[in-house]
């Protein structure tokens, strides 16, 4: 449990919790679940001391389930939101790039591929609670990243300014790991290239049906995190909305830069939940054209084996006519009989194969 002192022009960690909230700005504190559960009734102790209230029991509760689906909900201390992240697994980031544990990767699920760990966030007025899975590194990346921009100063813009309020600092932290999806893009699609060109290769059989099950259903796993972000976004900006009006006009010039700032993250979340069901219509699309193929090329071996059968049936026909045990069959007892015979089904099979030639049921436009 990291404990940090957030301002205007300043950001420091502090060693210890602190006795009581700095003069200005805000007190950010990350912790991971693990701290949390084994330190939560020291830190309601000292939630209550700093803002004269402490966290629900159930949202407790909410913080620390692993399983719990995004979300928001507030009281009248503070709003709480849970928001499950999107990122490639740490052991798999190394095989992201050209080489051969990237291939090895790619013949894993979707769901193999995707850590959706819940990340919660309890915003007060002037204390901000961070609970992160074991291995999550938004932690220590806005820890890095704040220290630097500190000597941006409180004239700097844009991503050089530090943040202004817990609120501030939480939408940044959820429009990171929102923006972090985009590294995973990458190694989804290639994942889902290969077994789309797996599909639809002619001369390959194939049989990892359970791999593209399992990557259909981790799609819609995507497809179902994403809406519930979506959800609780949406509902972060309409309890803002439901905030009291402030009278100074900064503070009111604050609540619309997070209303900005709440809406960009509300687009970006939509661009990832457009960019899931693009993947899961063009997986679909795939498992689709390989059965139309599969279905062509059994189409046309029907149609190669029905014409053969055709130009042989009147040559088997020629053959058990003379085959019949009469005396009186002409041709019987000639010596030139067999020739005139074979000569006959060699022009009927000949005609026969030009003609289904000429009608395109043969030829190298059906092997195609």
């Amino acid at each position: 449990m990291r404990f940090f002192a957030v301002g205007p022009d300043h950001f420091r960690e502090l060693p210890a919790a602190p006795a009581e909230l700095p003069q200005t700005g805000f007190l950010w504190i990350g912790s991971g679940r693990r701290e949390f559960e084994v330190r939560h009734a020291e830190l309601q102790g000292l939630l209550l001391d700093w803002t004269g209230s402490h966290l629900v029991d159930l949202h407790v509760s909410d913080l620390l389930n692993n399983q719990l689906p995004s979300h928001h909900d507030y009281t009248s201390a503070y709003d709480l939101i849970v928001f499950r992240r999107l990122a490639a697994h740490p052991q798999l980031v190394p095989a992201t790039a050209e080489s051969p544990s990237a291939t090895a990767t790619l013949a894993r699920g979707v769901q193999e591929l995707v850590d959706t760990s819940p990340v919660g966030f309890a915003v007060f007025d002037r204390v901000l609670l961070t609970v992160h899975p074991a291995d999550c590194a938004v932690r220590e990346h806005f820890a890095h990243r704040l220290a630097e921009q500190q000597t941006t100063g409180p004239e700097g813009r844009g991503s050089g300014r530090l943040p202004t309020s817990p609120a501030d600092l939480m939408l940044r932290m959820i429009n990171h790991m929102v923006d972090s999806y985009l590294e995973l893009r990458r190694l989804l699609t290639r994942q889902l290239g290969t077994l789309q060109k797996d599909l639809l290769d002619p001369r390959s059989r194939f049989d990892d049906w359970q791999v593209l099950l399992d990557s259909r259903n981790g799609l819609h796993l995507l497809e179902d995190i994403c809406e519930d972000q979506r959800s609780a976004v949406q509902e972060w900006i309409d309890a803002l909305d439901e905030w009291p009006q402030e009278a100074e006009a900064e503070h009111r010039r604050e609540r619309e830069l997070l209303r900005v700032r709440s809406r960009d993250v509300l687009e970006h979340v939509e661009r990832v939940l457009v960019h899931v069901r693009r993947l899961e219509h063009s997986t679909e699309s795939a498992v689709q054209m390989h059965f139309s193929a599969l279905a062509n090329r059994t189409n046309e071996i029907m149609r190669t084996l029905t014409v053969l059968t055709a130009v042989f049936l009147p040559l088997n026909l020629i053959t058990g006519f003379f085959g019949m045990n009469f005396d009186g069959l002409p041709l019987i007892h000639s010596d030139t009989g067999v020739w005139i015979a074979a000569g006959m089904m060699t022009v009927i099979a000949v005609a026969l194969g030009g003609f289904f030639w000429r009608r395109r049921y043969l030829g190298s436009s059906l092997r195609r």
